[in-house]
């Protein structure tokens, strides 16, 4: 019985084992091997295209006739051709080898059974189908026979062809307040004036209408309208997002720089290359600067940057999710494309391999988010630039002829080097030069529970002094002195366990801490030896008996432990340190840290001019005559290129995608040189898993450029990112001149020719009209790229001018109107509503840029910021501006405009939602905005006449362009007359003909 029992736990314990052990090598194809076979082999070989009658797309087709050998590498035809031989693979064909990490993941397959999993069969749709619409070259297209007069508008022309093979037809042309109304708000984001209702339905001149939209696109009012679309699509805001959500107080100058852009009918080449490498292409303009933002625009994680290290895994997770920002937000702003899709894998819907997505990332690779340093006009920052690239030139050539004299001094100068840098960045607050800040205990409930930790000299050492260093916490501005014993005593002794021959070196039983002309939290604790006791031991102890407060507990904490001997050497640097026990969690704190040589220091200007002057005397000692006098020359010059840019105003920040030269966690490619980080395919998208290195590109299924750029291996970053703008704004891309016309066209008709702005692909919707989407395209692209020029083509076309009013027939044939038989009628978006209320109220604002208004009160600024819109003053003039310069949180949005659909800046918004519900009544009803304004309506329709039957017709006039029709005049009346005439102008904002143009 009991024989029985073994028997079967054995056999258990087998089948549990080869269980596992098959379950690990699916585990090994799937997430390995499988990547590798799709991306790099299966678009020639796949059981469609058998190049070399060969498929790998299924395991019966793979390991038929040795192609793949189970078992045996060497005698697998795969294995052979991907294998160097003499530097050179015979596959993949005209593409990179694979990689020696490939070639090994491979080989280690095969030799360990080559196991595919049953059923398994490899995704060859994404890598070769190619067969899509929106990928196709852009062809000349023919206007299509209609009958129609020949100087017809050429959007009437493609719309009239498609209606009458339904047989449909175009609504007439809307009455003139209807247009007026339509056009204003789709080119101004305002209502038109009285004056200006007046002034067109009176003009009986043939180009009325033309006169209008010209003038309408020449208003600044024109570029803070479209500025609002770009930026919903990008995802901009004035916040960081994530979960401290903190200010961006330097992210407006973006802002600005689109809305001056559209005013100035900037080209979209221009524009597009601009916001990906303006800061190359033109570092001496002020859009070339202020474009960077976009690489900024969306939401950044403040606590993955800034607190954790690149080094460790959630360090690189946060970096990788910015790159990933910064990849859709190009490819998919620009090019409609949902490239973000294939992070993971090759993109299920669209030809968009891994490697597709990662050679976009190393575009970016050296980027971060950072503030950056700029003038506002050209003029002043061309001598910036001129200046910084002279300063640049004579520092190189001057640190060539240090980095000689540098190798010459060896230690001794490092050992300066150091000493001065510490200096550097030490401030009254202190500084922590490294992310290493020291040693911390475990937490303890109350303050006398002991703590101690000590060091192993590693013999026995002749002691004169001992110093102990306070840390410095930046997390949450806790600052210098964090964690500094109340009460302690230092002992030395030759027993490990201090309890035989030990000596109290020092005992602090006072709770004041001793002062420091700089920053007394950070003066060191120092203690002298007697002479004539003559202090020796191998170890050295600190024991705290009465711990620092942290929150709601103690500990103890420090920067470092100094011993120094008879010949005042510092013996405990880099020696072995125990504790009783101890906060693990490096870089930041561990024992080691406490013998580092690392601590923050509060040094005084005397002793920084001290070290400078030691430094500069030992390098001196190794310079030849030539050496001296081109030093000195070089130094002369620096200093005069200095004191001109001190004699530059002081230059503004911008907050954008740059070069980052960090400290502490967030140190960013600038210490690095801006140097691009590597970038590796990644399995299943996990930073834990690299595979293949690869070098930047962009999509390979769109083949008017290659896709992998030219010489990008020892491409610097920005020569990356000029590749970048420049395949997508080449004038084969199709992609990015099918994008941008049917942006355009959604914001004039409500609905993209694609409903699926940001997504021209298979999971994106098909062309209503594909031929003019692409006369669009082409027409835009060759006529030089002008938006305006668009905007004037599309509004002056009968289809953009007819009404929208209902027709039964043509709803039954087409009730979505994807024809477009007559125009939509549409609701304002929430800031165009608010923008209409201020403009009607008289209270709007007109002035244009600068920081962002803010109606809401920071609470905690410090830590999380809660912005609390409950504590705003709807009666602050300051909020009164247009909505497109409202300070934008991604947190916590403003709640009136959130009810009315505003977009949500965490997400890129390709269009709003339209809703109807009982919250945006309400809203509309009762906010305090609507109640003020209410009020200030009321007080300029008073001002205007003393009749009330006037008033009413004042107020209807300003609201809606217009007086009332005669049968709502009385009920008017008769409600201002019961309920005031602020009742009466809250009602009006209400009416569907505030919010809703037709």
């Amino acid at each position: 019985m009991i024989r029985n029992f073994y028997f079967l736990v054995v056999l258990a314990y087998c089948i549990l084992s080869i269980l596992a052990a098959r379950t690990q090598a699916e585990d090994t194809f799937r997430d390995r091997i499988a990547p590798i076979l799709e991306r790099r082999c299966l678009s020639c070989h796949n059981d469609q295209q058998k190049e070399g009658d060969f498929s790998l797309q299924t395991a019966t087709s793979a390991l038929a006739d040795g192609h793949i050998a189970p078992g045996h590498p060497e005698s697998s035809r795969l294995f052979e051709v991907i294998t160097l031989t003499d530097g050179k693979a015979a596959m993949p064909k005209d593409a990179d080898p694979l990689s020696p990490e490939e070639v090994r993941l491979i080989r280690d397959w095969i030799a360990a059974g080559a196991e595919w999993p049953e059923g398994s069969k490899l995704d060859v749709r994404s890598v070769i189908d190619k067969n899509w619409w929106s990928l196709q070259p852009l062809t000349a297209v023919e206007l299509p026979k209609v009958d129609r007069a020949s100087n017809a508008n050429p959007i009437d022309i493609f719309i009239q062809a498609k209606l009458q093979e339904r047989g449909l037809q175009s609504s007439p042309v809307a009455d003139r307040l209807t247009l007026i109304r339509r056009v204003a708000f789709d080119l101004t984001g305002l209502p038109p004036s009285v004056d200006e209702v007046d002034a067109f339905c009176s003009d009986d001149s043939s180009n009325a209408y033309t006169k209008l939209v010209d003038r309408l696109l020449d208003s600044p009012r024109y570029g803070e309208r479209w500025a609002r679309h770009w930026l919903d699509v990008v995802h901009y805001g004035d916040t960081h997002g994530y979960d401290k959500d903190k200010p961006r107080p330097y992210a407006w100058p973006y802002r600005d720089y689109v809305i001056r852009a559209f005013n100035s009918d900037k080209p979209y080449a221009r524009f597009v290359e601009e916001q990906i490498a303006g800061d190359i292409l033109w570092p001496d303009t002020v859009d070339g600067i202020e474009a960077m933002g976009f690489l900024s625009a969306g939401p950044w994680d403040f606590i993955g940057h800034s607190e954790v290290p690149e080094t460790k895994t959630d360090g690189k997770i946060a970096r990788h999710l910015d790159r990933d920002d910064m990849v859709a937000n190009s490819i998919g702003t620009f090019c409609s494309v949902t490239i973000h899709c294939a992070q993971c894998h090759n993109h299920k819907f669209d030809p968009i391999t891994q490697e597709d997505y990662y050679r976009v990332q190393a575009v970016f690779s050296a980027l971060d988010r950072t503030e950056r340093k700029y003038y506002h006009d050209d003029a002043t920052q061309r001598r910036y630039v001129e200046l910084s690239k002279s300063r640049s030139v004579l520092d190189r050539e001057l640190q060539e002829i240090e980095l000689s004299l540098r190798k010459q001094a060896g230690d001794a100068y490092t050992n300066l080097d150091q000493r001065i840098a510490e200096a550097d960045e030490s401030d009254d607050q202190g500084a922590n030069r490294s992310g290493a800040f020291g040693y911390h205990s475990a937490v303890a409930k109350t303050a006398t529970e002991e703590k101690w930790v000590q060091v192993d000299l590693g013999e026995r050492t002749e002691l004169r002094r001992v110093v102990l260093r306070p840390c410095y916490d930046d997390f949450n501005s806790i600052g210098a002195g964090f964690g500094f014993p109340v009460r302690f005593r230092i002992e030395v002794s030759d027993d490990p366990d201090f309890k035989n021959g030990v000596g109290t070196l020092w005992e602090r039983h006072s709770e004041t801490f001793s002062t420091d002309v700089t920053n007394p939290r950070l003066q060191q604790f120092a203690t002298h030896a007697s002479k004539e006791d003559r202090v020796a031991g191998r170890y050295v102890r600190v024991t705290a008996h009465k711990l620092a407060k942290r929150s709601n507990d103690f500990h103890l904490a420090l920067a470092e432990l100094q011993v120094f001997d008879a010949s005042d050497i510092n013996v405990a640097l880099g020696k072995a340190v125990t504790a009783l026990d101890s906060v693990e969690r490096a870089p930041r704190w561990s024992k080691k840290n406490l013998t580092d040589g690392h601590f923050p220091t509060a040094s005084s200007n005397e002793d920084r001019e001290k070290l400078v002057a030691e430094r500069e005397s030992l390098l001196l000692k190794f310079a030849d005559q030539d050496s001296l006098r081109r030093r000195q020359a070089l130094r002369s010059d620096l200093a005069s290129v200095d004191k001109k840019l001190k004699q530059l105003p002081a230059p503004s920040l911008v907050y954008v995608g740059g070069i980052h030269y960090g400290k502490g966690n967030f140190v960013g490619t600038g210490p690095n040189g801006g140097k691009p980080r590597p970038i590796f395919v990644l399995a299943r998208g996990q930073v834990t898993q690299p595979m293949a290195e690869v070098t930047p590109g962009a999509l390979s299924a769109l083949d008017f450029q290659p896709s992998q750029f030219p010489n990008s291996v020892h491409s610097n970053e920005g020569e990356r990112r000029v590749a970048l703008a420049r395949w997508i704004t080449d004038l084969n891309n199709p992609l990015t001149w099918r994008s941008i016309v049917n942006r355009v066209w959604l914001y004039h008709f409500g609905r993209g020719i694609v409903d699926t702005p940001n997504d021209l692909g298979r999971n994106g919707g098909l062309p209503s009209h594909p031929e003019l989407l692409d006369w669009l395209a082409i027409h835009f692209r060759d006529s030089g790229g002008s938006l305006k020029q668009l905007h004037r083509l599309i509004v002056s076309s009968e289809t953009y001018r007819q009404s929208s009013a209902h027709n039964a027939e043509a709803e039954r044939i087409d009730s979505g109107n994807s024809l477009l038989w007559r125009q939509n009628r549409r609701r304002l978006e929430a800031e165009a509503i608010r923008d209409a209320v201020l403009a009607v109220s008289g209270k709007l604002d007109l002035s244009m840029g600068g920081p962002g208004w803010q109606d809401f009160v920071i609470v905690h600024p410090q830590h999380s910021p809660h912005y609390e819109y409950g504590l705003a003053d709807p009666e602050d003039s300051r909020t009164w501006r247009r909505s497109i310069y409202r300070f934008i949180v991604r947190s916590q949005t403003q709640p009136w405009m959130t009810s009315l659909d505003c977009a949500d800046p965490s997400m890129r918004v390709d269009k709003r939602n339209e809703s109807l519900s009982s919250i945006q009544a309400l809203a509309l009803l009762n906010n305090g905005f609507m109640l003020t304004q209410s009020k200030h309506f009321a007080v300029r329709v008073a001002n205007s006449s003393e009749d009330i039957s006037a008033q009413i017709d004042t107020a209807y006039r300003m609201a809606f362009g217009t007086a009332p029709p005669e049968s709502h005049r009385q009920p008017l009346i008769d409600f201002a007359e019961e309920n005031g005439l602020a009742y009466l102008c809250r009602a009006l904002f209400n009416l569907n003909a505030f919010t809703f143009i037709d």
